[in-house]
């Protein structure tokens, strides 16, 4: 779950992240509290949610998402040049993320028309056949744009164990009973949970799933990351707010407040995977 659009939930984690240097205007935040409570009506969302600002030359681009009935799997995310007018981002298909991992190269422009190219010389065919062609990879800003969402959210989206629940008919909704982790808890990275589909726990023996509830249990714990240390885990105002930023996507800012229902992320940065990070540490 980002950033839900209510006024102390945005200002209090906007607060959080101010010390990265990137913070939206006044403007920006009214702006903000207007244009997505219009935007759920329009395209009938049940919630819809601030999840960050990529930096770009020219300009920035704000995105939102929208969520239904199934928190995880029915999202659709948006973008937007002035916080006012937001448009949908084409969702990122297999190929699509193969192109623009090929192709799309330095910081964003700020011009969605842009066009990334990459030329690359490919054989075809074996043996005395085989000939060496040249083949050139085109992807637009658009794409790229709604790929480094994609990236983003698949391997730093973050809640707090027991804030979802997976239905028996399979739906992950949100958990009206959880009042937040203990303070005892909050400290321990394995009761943070990626928000997307798990990967590491299909992987588990029976034995291993044995001790784990299935209504909760469901998404793969941040414990379980590689490389280890690619999380950053402190207590901040006085140890009242757990703050989680990531290693690996740099401008990607968690918090919750134990023994409460509050929770979020936020990204601002670059929307750059940081590359270094296994030489750092």
């Amino acid at each position: 779950m980002v950033l839900e659009m209510d006024s102390d939930t945005l200002h209090y984690s906007l607060d959080l992240v101010a010390g990265n240097g990137l913070i939206l205007s006044c403007e920006q935040r009214a702006a903000l509290q207007t244009s997505l409570i219009i935007l759920k009506r329009n395209y009938m969302f049940s919630r819809v949610l601030f999840w960050g600002k990529i930096l770009g030359v020219k300009c920035d681009y704000f995105i939102a998402q929208g969520v239904g009935e199934d928190e995880m799997n029915n999202k659709k995310s948006l973008y937007s040049l002035n916080c006012m007018d937001w448009h949908l981002l084409p969702p990122a298909t297999e190929s699509m993320i193969a192109d623009v991992a090929l192709a799309a190269q330095g910081r964003f422009t700020g011009d969605l028309s842009h066009e990334y190219e990459h030329t690359e010389t490919r054989t075809q065919g074996e043996g005395d056949e085989a000939i060496e062609e040249e083949v050139t990879v085109k992807v637009n800003e658009e794409s790229r744009l709604a790929t480094t969402v994609f990236n983003i959210d698949k391997d730093a989206s973050v809640v707090p164990r027991g804030a979802f629940v997976k239905s028996p008919k399979g739906k992950v909704l949100t958990n009206r009973s959880f009042g937040g982790l203990h303070p005892s808890e909050a400290t321990k990275l394995r009761n943070y949970l990626h928000f997307r589909e798990p990967v590491n726990l299909k992987k588990k023996s029976i034995l291993e799933m044995a001790d784990l509830n299935p209504a909760l249990d469901f998404l793969d714990p941040l414990s379980e990351d590689i490389p280890k240390g690619s999380w950053s885990l402190l207590f901040e105002r006085g140890g009242t707010v757990c703050v989680l930023r990531s290693m690996l996507w740099m401008g990607l800012t968690f918090f919750h407040v134990p023994q409460t229902s509050q929770h979020g992320y936020i990204y601002m940065g670059d929307g750059l995977m940081n590359l270094d990070l296994p030489f750092m540490l």
